[in-house]
């Protein structure tokens, strides 16, 4: 891996430390393009200039802190992931890479997952988390 793509990340992320403003009003289900950032090994992680991807809110913890399953282009199958649609786009929601982000990280809306979408995902997080 090249170190000068961790040192850009380095200095995004105390970027995004620094900001200071209130945060968006965000719901379960929203998906937001948020700085997930560069990770380690087969973690996932965000593109371009602000290491961002879309990602799903699948909990509000607090008002300004929230778990989240990042989602990628990709077409993968089992367990771990669950197809939607965003604005026509195909996307799977990771559910083997669910993490805590704090607001600070967020970008944009991209928009919401209908219910049925929220339903399987729901239902695959069960699955994947909570079968014995």
């Amino acid at each position: 891996m090249d170190h000068v793509v961790f040192d850009e990340w380095n200095e995004e992320k105390q970027r995004i430390d620094g900001k200071t403003h209130k945060p968006p009003y965000v719901s379960v289900g929203d998906i937001w393009w948020m700085s997930i950032g560069r990770n380690v090994g087969a973690e996932i992680y965000g593109k371009n200039s602000t290491f961002a991807r879309p990602a799903v809110i699948l909990k509000k913890l607090t008002y300004d802190f929230y778990l989240v399953a990042p989602t990628s282009t990709t077409v993968r199958t089992g367990t771990w992931y669950v197809p939607i649609k965003q604005n026509g786009v195909s996307m799977t929601v990771c559910l083997n890479q669910i993490r805590t982000m704090d607001y600070r990280r967020l970008q944009s809306k991209l928009g919401s997952i209908d219910d049925e979408e929220n339903r399987r995902i729901r239902a695959g997080f069960l699955n994947v988390y909570a079968k014995q």
